[in-house]
């Protein structure tokens, strides 16, 4: 069991982590346009909207709450200290888990039952899908069977993912865990290791920089009575955009 919770706990995580980095850093080198979603949408865009609302803000936001728990856990268990504001926090996590799931769900029906995705979709999509799908199922299955989480999860698990960053894992703390909090650990380590390999890899290039950026002013200085008459051969001068 020893040697199994080593393996799981702290020689997994390692190795998720620098394959993580390193193939992140070979794929932006010699694929660099492989940065991307690569989105089937031109393809079928019916049914995809809803699902990727939920599924991407879904996800961002448990992301997000994960690492506050991580980063800053005396601050969580002092939030949770109210009971109200405890009952907040759970309802949320809980209904951002269920947006992701609902959002997953719907793009893997998607990507199932309209055919011309199929010449696009790759074994590695298929597989990414289904792993992020069991993922957010044992986060729900934690959440409903583990009450409280956000509490011992900043007294508990934090402390054990920051001491694998600081190279001192103490797996002492989750070897003790319930079988389902262990799989959900592993799961996140497995999905870190993968990200280089499948399309997750675009989060890493998100446009993030429109948010603070300047707006961009665009002036047409075309006649586009013009440009949109079939007569016009405009394509041998073609209109010229600012």
């Amino acid at each position: 069991m020893n040697l199994l919770n080593n393996l799981l706990f702290v020689a997994l995580h390692y190795v998720a982590i620098v394959v993580f980095f390193v193939g992140i850093i070979y794929r932006y080198r010699t694929k660099g346009f492989t940065y991307s979603s690569l989105s089937s949408q031109f393809l079928e865009g019916r049914g995809m909207r809803l699902p990727v609302l939920l599924f991407h803000w879904g996800l961002l936001a448990i992301i997000l709450l994960h690492l506050l728990i991580v980063l800053f856990p005396s601050a969580v268990v002092a939030w949770n200290s109210n009971p109200m504001r405890l009952l907040l926090h759970e309802i949320l996590a809980f209904a951002f888990g269920l947006c992701a799931l609902l959002g997953m769900v719907g793009l893997l029906i998607r990507r199932f039952t309209y055919p011309r995705l199929q010449p696009v979709t790759s074994r590695m999509d298929i597989a990414i899908e289904l792993l992020l799908l069991t993922q957010i199922l044992l986060g729900l299955w934690t959440a409903l069977g583990y009450r409280w989480g956000s509490t011992w999860f900043a007294a508990d698990l934090s402390p054990y993912l920051l001491s694998i960053v600081r190279g001192n894992p103490r797996i002492d703390v989750v070897s003790d865990m319930p079988t389902v909090i262990k799989l959900h650990v592993v799961g996140a380590f497995v999905i870190l290791g993968l990200v280089p390999f499948t399309r997750l890899v675009h989060f890493l290039v998100a446009p993030l920089h429109y948010t603070w950026r300047s707006y961009q002013q665009v002036i047409w200085y075309w006649d586009r009575s013009r440009v949109r008459a079939s007569q016009t051969a405009w394509t041998t001068n073609p209109p010229k955009n600012n």
